[in-house]
């Protein structure tokens, strides 16, 4: 789901309001459909005006009215501006300076600040006699990390200077540099357990999970450059499609909202099926031994693990590879005791022919997948048949020895295994010497049956007791949350390539997409709260239109004034914000009163 703005003209005027909407799959295409009718909010530009001093109340959503106004250092009472200021100025001489990008920071520092990591950073990282604390250069590096920076030289060289994000933490842009972030990364990366078990206890709080269910997944990432003093940095299968690159693999565990609450580096040439033990003991370790729910993929599966985890009182739901679905082929075709868990998607209980009597299986069909599948099949079986009758039409123009032929064949099978079970193919000898003369290519009628039966087809094990198969799918299927957490890091959050070499700072590196990748599942569930959807792109694109600006006002007397404020944001994302409760300082701050200098 999504947010989608739309506008009606009516009577000569203009009205804009939001949907909520949903892209579902029609047989004319992906249509979109209304989910909620967001409309506008009541009285949004009313209440107090409030100023660039209220910016911690702000982003941390407190009521003015519950926390008064504080003194800054060597501020006394009668230095509040209690009364209006007025001052003559000449409106030919007014002018517009230091645009500077403010909603994306603003809205990224709110998260920051709420979800806690200023207080926790500042009880773990001692002040020492560091110009810039290291929280805050933390805040500077997650920030740009979910401003879309790419790497820690391009935040200090251009987008800190290009953000009003000095403004709201009152750190010089010229004491941010790209060697001050790259300590704040080793110093970051220290932390890494106590941040961990700091979003456990935020994410009670705040959105009252009960890591009940644990998702675990395996990803990589790759790296540009030889990587040559990583000691993980290895080749291995690359989910990436760059096998000629070394890589680490990543072990991250979330909850079934998808919020991440641990991972785990391993070496890029780690099996995904050997790391399962070791990220459910480091789990218990820091989080204690109880009886959670683990979902994993195919891919994690080895009796071993399962063995491991029944040892440790832990439940598991967990996918089967493919090959397995054929001891079930009685029961897949039988028609009874299927439940409908939505249209186009049967699943029912199983008994395993051996009469494992611990643990259940549990059968499932989908429509859409057996549809995908055929497709997918068909294409691969027509595109292997045409070049094995084009090895055909030259062998019998012009024959070539039988060794040669066959791994002309070989090679064209190996490219589609999945084709290949289809299809018997013979090299035909010529009765006059040992030459391949053709082929004789017959079709596999068994094997197709059975590719025709098992398509859209695939099976689930699991310890649990729950007897409601269409509950334990659903428990299942939530495994996608940790698939799109890997989607969001390595496309929105760039965890990919590494540019990093050293072992430590792309451990830290990866920290710092992961805690961003915490923020931004936050603010999914913070929008999912108020209603506005799921997916936070296109708030996040709403809300980077907003700037922050200096007006500079010639007065009467000769000095200048120069005014600091936040442009008032388009009536679309105004509402926005205030859907979310999210305030912007609206009240200027005064910069300076300077006499202008003469040319």
């Amino acid at each position: 789901m999504f947010l989608k703005r739309n506008r009606r003209k009516a009577k000569g005027q203009t009205y804009e309001y939001w949907n909520l909407v949903q892209t579902l799959r029609t047989p004319k295409g992906p249509r979109h459909q209304v989910v909620a009718c967001l409309g506008k909010v009541p009285g949004l530009d009313e209440g107090c005006r409030r100023g660039w001093e209220d910016i911690i109340d702000l982003l941390e959503g407190n009521d003015p009215q519950i926390r008064p106004r504080q003194l800054r250092f060597g501020q006394t009472a009668s230095e509040l501006p209690t009364r209006p200021q007025w001052a003559q100025v000449d409106v030919t001489g007014m002018s517009v300076e230091r645009m500077r990008d403010f909603g994306q920071v603003y809205l990224a520092l709110a998260l920051w600040r709420r979800l806690g990591f200023h207080k926790i950073l500042e009880e773990l990282i001692e002040p020492g006699g560091e110009h810039v604390a290291w929280d805050q250069v933390a805040c500077i590096l997650t920030i740009a990390r979910f401003c879309d920076n790419k790497s820690e030289l391009e935040a200090a060289e251009r987008w800190y200077h290009d953000c009003a994000l000095e403004d709201l933490l009152g750190v010089p842009w010229e004491k941010v540099n790209d060697t001050r972030l790259y300590r704040g990364l080793d110093i970051l990366h220290e932390h890494k357990d106590a941040l961990c078990s700091h979003l456990i206890e935020r994410y009670r709080d705040m959105f009252g999970v009960d890591f009940e269910f644990l998702l675990y997944d395996v990803t990589s990432t790759y790296f540009e450059g030889k990587a040559e003093g990583n000691t993980k940095a290895q080749r291995g299968y690359s989910r990436d499609k760059r096998p000629d690159c070394k890589q680490v693999n990543i072990g991250l565990v979330v909850t079934p909202e998808g919020l991440p609450i641990g991972y785990e580096i391993f070496s890029g040439n780690t099996a995904d099926v050997t790391t399962v033990e070791d990220m459910v003991q480091m789990m218990e370790e820091k989080y204690g031994q109880a009886q959670r729910v683990w979902v994993m993929d195919r891919g994690m599966v080895s009796e071993d693990n399962l063995e491991f985890l029944r040892e440790r009182k832990a439940s598991y739901i967990v996918g089967t590879p493919k090959a397995q679905l054929k001891k079930f082929e009685q029961q897949l075709t039988e028609k009874n005791n299927w439940v409908e868990v939505h249209e186009g998607l049967e699943v029912k209980l199983v008994e395993h022919p051996d009469g494992n009597g611990t643990e259940q299986y549990i059968m499932c069909r989908s429509a859409e997948r057996r549809e995908k599948e055929n497709s997918m099949l068909e294409l691969k079986r027509q595109r292997l048949l045409e070049k094995l009758k084009t090895i055909d039409t030259s062998l019998r123009k012009k024959p070539i020895t039988i060794e040669k032929a066959e791994r002309r064949v070989g090679r064209w099978l190996g490219k589609f295994p999945t084709a290949e079970r289809l299809f018997e193919v013979e090299v035909t000898k010529s009765p006059c010497n040992n030459k391949a003369i053709g082929l004789a290519i017959t079709e596999r009628e068994i094997n197709q049956q059975w590719a025709e039966l098992s398509q859209g087809a695939y099976l689930l094990r699991t310890n649990c007791q729950e007897k409601d198969p269409a509950k334990i799918w659903k428990w299942y299927i939530q495994l996608t949350k940790a698939e799109e957490a890997f989607r969001i890091s390595k496309s929105d959050l760039h965890l990919r390539p590494v540019y990093h070499q050293k072992t430590d700072r792309v451990e830290a590196h990866i920290l710092v997409c992961f805690l961003t990748l915490a923020m931004w599942r936050s603010l999914e569930m913070w929008m999912k709260s108020k209603g506005l959807g799921d997916c936070c792109r296109q708030l996040i694109k709403e809300v980077s239109t907003i700037r922050s600006l200096d007006v500079v006002l010639p007065v009467k007397d000769g000095t200048q004034l120069r005014l600091r404020t936040v442009a008032k944001p388009d009536k679309p994302v105004a509402e926005l914000l205030a859907h979310l409760g999210l305030e912007l300082p609206t009240a200027p701050k005064l910069i300076q009163n300077v006499v202008p200098k003469i040319a």
